[in-house]
């Protein structure tokens, strides 16, 4: 399942969650990507461990400029180098600034302290969440989570974004393997409340190589969370929506 230790297996976790502010680049966000002719967006990448530098690296292939943060950005200078001139390194505050889109894939305890440092900068952001939640390492919040819900508990700690569940069922092995396969291609299911952000996501989605599959608002992304139905299954598509009962 999803693994938030380092892409490489040589350097440290990078989670990042409690980086100073520092200024950074405010150039236009471009419009997420419509088609492969389309503009590219900037995507600012937290927590660029095995889950982050994985689907970062399949955007970067598919053109967008991305930038992987953390709180030591010389880190991830052998990660960026191989990537080519579209990513970059930075911290968090940076990745942040930079971009109109973050792709958060940390330990799901270090979200309360991500929305803590940075809400106010986060506010009006499409923000994927991959996140998921285990009592054993992230404590009370799993118990959050089983309650309300993963979709709604991750929301109540970014406020003011526009949280989009994603990337959060499948192992980072799996992902960089089954990415861009021949058709049918695997699905990764998606759950948001903000339209104008699903639809971001699930262009983002099918950029990285998969087939996206919304399965409504936040209340909904339990039935993907861990534990949850839509949790672990390395499926089509039509196989997604059998499993969880959606309508074709």
């Amino acid at each position: 399942m999803p693994d938030h230790r380092p892409f490489d297996p040589n350097r440290r976790a990078l989670i990042g969650a409690g980086a100073a502010w520092l200024a950074a680049s405010t150039l236009p966000f471009p419009a997420f990507a419509q088609s492969s002719g389309a503009a590219k967006s900037r995507i600012g990448i937290i927590g660029s461990g095995r889950i982050g530098g994985t689907v970062g690296s399949l955007w970067v292939k598919a053109g967008h400029e991305v930038m992987f943060s953390s709180r030591h950005p010389e880190e991830l200078k052998d990660l960026v180098a191989g990537l080519g001139p579209l990513a970059h390194a930075g911290t968090v505050a940076q990745a942040i600034a930079y971009a109109h889109t973050l792709f958060v894939a940390i330990p799901y305890g270090a979200l309360p302290q991500l929305g803590q440092d940075y809400g106010s900068q986060l506010k009006g952001k499409t923000v994927l969440d991959a996140g998921n939640a285990s009592a054993g390492r992230d404590g009370a919040i799993a118990d959050e989570v089983e309650k309300n819900g993963i979709g709604v508990t991750s929301q109540k700690y970014l406020p003011g974004s526009h949280v989009v569940r994603a990337f959060n069922t499948l192992s980072y092995m799996i992902l960089a393997r089954e990415a861009n396969r021949p058709p049918p291609r695997l699905a990764i299911p998606i759950a948001g409340d903000d339209p104008t952000a699903v639809k971001e996501a699930a262009q983002l989605v099918s950029d990285a190589g998969f087939d996206p599959v919304v399965v409504g608002g936040l209340a909904k992304a339990s039935l993907f969370q861990r534990g949850g139905p839509g949790y672990g299954q390395a499926v089509t598509a039509p196989e997604l929506r059998q499993i969880l009962n959606l309508a074709p």
